[in-house]
């Protein structure tokens, strides 16, 4: 009896292990199925209720954009938080693809810190690494049950000074985009922008096939 009990113990743990680790190996699938299907279903949204968005999605859009990959590690950006009614419509003013501020409880301005950036040439990667920083928070939000939309001021020196002037942005910084987010009050469909005439393999040109 001794022995029959030792051994249904030992079954019993081996088949737990086995069971964790099917969990574990299975997880990262979820994982993905979950993360692609953000990607695919985020839309741009430009139309929100009057419910304001929580701090804590606020962190969480915040630290999904310092978490995108950045050249050397230099991580060149600032994020400026605006919730206050007033200077979002300072901002709508300042911006003419940007009118949705007018209606919408929050917006992130993403900016590039020069005073971060490389020398030389490698100066510019501050764009790309903002846009990542960007993109993630996009996904973010949509991840969150919120609505977003990218507008851009970079390159526009008619969209970038006034900017700068209501947020009094230090002379080192380079607005890049305004993130204008809230709970969506419409429900677009997502576009399908899989196009395989954009794809090469190997050469220019050339065909998976």
């Amino acid at each position: 009896m001794k022995k029959l009990s030792i051994l249904a113990v030992a079954c019993a743990a081996l088949l737990s292990s086995c069971t964790c680790s099917n969990e574990v190996k299975n997880e990262p699938q979820d994982n993905g199925k979950a993360a692609l299907e953000v990607i695919m279903t985020r839309t741009s949204i430009r139309q929100y209720t009057d419910q304001p968005v929580e701090m804590e999605k606020v962190e969480a859009m915040l630290r999904a954009g310092m978490a995108a990959p950045t050249a050397m590690n230099a991580q060149p950006w600032h994020f400026v938080v605006i919730n206050d009614k007033a200077k979002l419509e300072e901002l709508a003013a300042a911006n003419p693809r940007g009118k949705m501020l007018q209606s919408a409880p929050l917006a992130i301005v993403v900016c590039g810190d020069m005073s971060k950036t490389r020398e030389g040439k490698a100066r510019e990667f501050w764009i790309q690494d903002c846009s990542a920083a960007t993109e993630n928070i996009l996904l973010a939000a949509h991840a969150q049950g919120l609505g977003a939309v990218w507008t851009a001021l970079h390159p526009m020196d008619e969209r970038i000074a006034p900017v700068c002037e209501a947020l009094k942005l230090p002379e080192s910084f380079i607005p890049l985009c305004t993130i204008i987010i809230g709970y969506p009050a419409e429900q677009p469909q997502p576009k399908d922008k899989w196009k395989p005439e954009n794809v090469s393999y190997n050469e220019f040109g050339h065909s998976n096939q």
